[in-house]
């Protein structure tokens, strides 16, 4: 702290291009922020309470390979499960073919394995009394400015209906709610399955998976493997699954989420240093006379390089606190702007760790090579200018 005020004109001493540097340097960390909040998200889909009572079972090939619905009634026989409702994707897009929305056929019972999601008592009669009725995540009504007793299209990139056609159309009779603001169903729409199976043509009583809940979460375990066990040596085995689990490799599926993070954050911090370490160059360089004046007063060739590195880390720490604190306010509003795909609302302390690590680490590797050099200057060389 002794020699701050050195550092900080120092650093200052190009303001135009400190800030500039600063600029980048805070939007580098703002990505690492953001990105993060992108990867702990999808990291903790389907991780909470209720969560953990369910379990889902799908093919143990693939998830696309399709279960007979025989099997729910078996399932409900184990052991240890509370309740066993069915869903099948149905891919519906609406109006584009690129706006795609979570749209499943379920079972009548499918939103009794999910107490964390609210429908008003009147839209969930409504909803078993239609059979062309949905039900519509409140995310998208208020997205798409629906509201019920609305016709709404949905094309179906898989199933045709009973013309031949993958244009459906369908009466919204509710609207599903969370009552902790995680449930997926918020941003979702649900179909009869009794109406699409009886609709279209492919499916012919087949079930994508199965939702069970469980009484006892520490017994999910044994009821998972006694699951998989009914179906073992047939031709569509199992694979039961925790709920947080499954929707961890279904994502994974479709893409992985750690892996593209990780690549996109390498290209932008190795960018990060070659710019800052281009930049710490040239302030050294610049400043070759005034280091040699401190070595002449008394400054040792180690003190000049401790502080040529403390400016460095300086920079970069200025940079990456900015950059974290602005993340921390964009993410109040986060999953608002991602209808609920983002659910962080705050940066955690973890990621302060891990950025100030960075910010650190970053500044001492672009301030290693002109430390050493400073620390290395002649003075006599350095005062004659060469």
């Amino acid at each position: 702290m002794k020699y701050l005020h050195l550092i900080w004109a120092a650093l200052f001493r190009r303001k135009t291009r400190t800030i500039l540097t600063l600029l980048s340097i805070t939007m580098a960390f703002l990505l690492f922020g953001l990105l993060d909040a992108v990867r702990v998200s999808f990291a903790e889909a389907g991780q909470s309470a209720n969560g953990a009572e369910r379990l889902q079972t799908g093919a143990k090939l693939s998830f696309i390979q399709p279960l007979p619905k025989s099997l729910q009634a078996r399932i409900a026989q184990v052991p240890g499960v509370k309740d066993v409702a069915h869903a099948n994707w149905f891919g519906g897009a609406y109006q584009d073919a690129h706006n795609q929305i979570f749209t499943f056929a379920v079972s009548d019972n499918y939103l009794d394995v999910y107490p964390e999601v609210t429908v008003a008592p009147e839209e969930r009669k409504a909803f078993d009394a239609t059979a062309d009725g949905v039900l519509v995540g409140d995310i998208l009504v208020k997205k798409y400015g629906w509201k019920v007793g609305d016709r709404i299209p949905l094309m179906s990139q898989i199933f045709p209906n009973k013309e031949g056609s993958k244009n459906w159309s369908f009466q919204i009779v509710g609207t599903m709610k969370s009552k902790d603001n995680k449930a997926f169903q918020s941003q979702m729409i649900v179909m009869h399955w009794k109406t699409f199976d009886e609709t279209t043509p492919y499916n012919r009583g087949a079930v994508g998976w199965y939702v069970s809940r469980v009484a006892d979460v520490n017994e999910s375990d044994r009821i998972a493997k006694a699951i998989d066990a009914l179906s073992v040596n047939s031709d569509h085995e199992t694979k039961t699954q925790t709920e947080q689990a499954a929707t961890r490799n279904w994502i994974k599926q479709m893409a992985d989420i750690g892996l593209i993070v990780t690549s996109i954050m390498g290209a932008v911090f190795f960018t990060l240093v070659l710019l800052t370490g281009n930049t710490m160059m040239q302030a050294v360089r610049e400043r070759t006379s005034e280091l040699a004046v401190l070595k002449t007063i008394g400054f040792s060739s180690p003190k000049v390089l401790a502080l040529v590195l403390a400016e460095s880390v300086l920079l970069l720490l200025l940079g990456g606190l900015v950059g974290l604190g602005l993340v921390s306010l964009i993410s109040l509003v986060l999953p608002a702007m991602s209808g609920g795909m983002i659910t962080r609302t705050h940066v955690y302390a973890s990621s302060w760790a891990i950025g100030i690590a960075l910010a650190v680490a970053i500044g001492l590797v672009i301030g290693a090579l002109p430390a050493l050099r400073a620390m290395r200057l002649n003075i006599v060389d350095a005062l004659a200018g060469r």
